[in-house]
């Protein structure tokens, strides 16, 4: 029952979401709320911390108070973005100024939402970001003859699918979604096997394997002592 659960856990949650914000108890509001629609949620209570956070695991979306202690919000995101990360973000914060707006855009934000908010005004914003970035797409482009379905974990190479063992198809929609960004073996130990045993270096090694065989070895490329890369366009 236990091992079904997790299953289901994999299939159903889509993102997973850093939130940055001091307010103790508008932390827990937006965490429950968010969690309340499948969404996995990281929460962190000042910039420093979401500094370490961003760096040890992979994030679909950031939601990103701005005054909060030791590094701002501002500050944080800008900081990511000198760093070349691209993980979407959305300010929330009393600061509601023009010159604040255009400060927190010039930071790197993707949106921009002013408190007080309607908690269905911010479902509505993570939606957009959702749409415009294709953040959910089942069918992750490899190249022109080469598909992958992530909603039923088959890749579709000319026309001839080839379904994928569960633990593969997450490895491979994980790289996808972190192209060309070196992962190591731990961050894929945490995002995929985060209710399980880590696995060995050697099962990692193996699905890896077992991936390139179907799609080729050129996409996947081994950082010696790092980890993974997947290479494409």
């Amino acid at each position: 029952m236990w091992g079904l659960f997790i299953f289901l856990y994999d299939i159903l949650l889509f993102m997973k979401i850093l939130l940055l914000e001091d307010d103790l108890i508008l932390n827990e509001i937006i965490e429950e709320f968010l969690q309340s629609l499948d969404y996995e949620v990281v929460c962190v209570f000042d910039g420093m911390k979401a500094s370490e956070v961003i760096y040890d695991e992979h994030f679909d979306l950031m939601i990103l108070d701005v005054n909060v202690p030791n590094i701002t919000g501002f500050e944080f995101l800008k900081n990511l973005r000198d760093n070349n990360i691209t993980t979407p973000a959305i300010f929330i914060t009393s600061l509601n100024s023009v010159e604040d707006i255009e400060e927190g855009f010039k930071a790197g934000a993707d949106d921009y939402l002013k408190k007080p908010f309607e908690l269905k005004e911010l479902e509505l914003r993570i939606n957009n970001i959702k749409r415009l970035l294709h953040l959910e797409e089942d069918e992750l482009i490899i190249d022109e003859h080469i598909k992958f379905n992530a909603k039923l974990n088959y890749i579709d190479f000319d026309s001839i699918k080839t379904k994928l063992p569960l633990k593969e198809a997450q490895i491979l929609k994980y790289l996808l979604n972190n192209k060309n960004r070196c992962i190591s073996q731990d961050e894929l130990s945490s995002n995929i096997w985060s209710y399980e045993g880590a696995p060995t270096s050697s099962t990692i090694r193996t699905y890896i394997k077992n991936i390139r065989k179907i799609i080729g070895e050129e996409y996947i490329e081994t950082i010696k002592g790092v980890g993974y890369r997947f290479n494409r366009k």
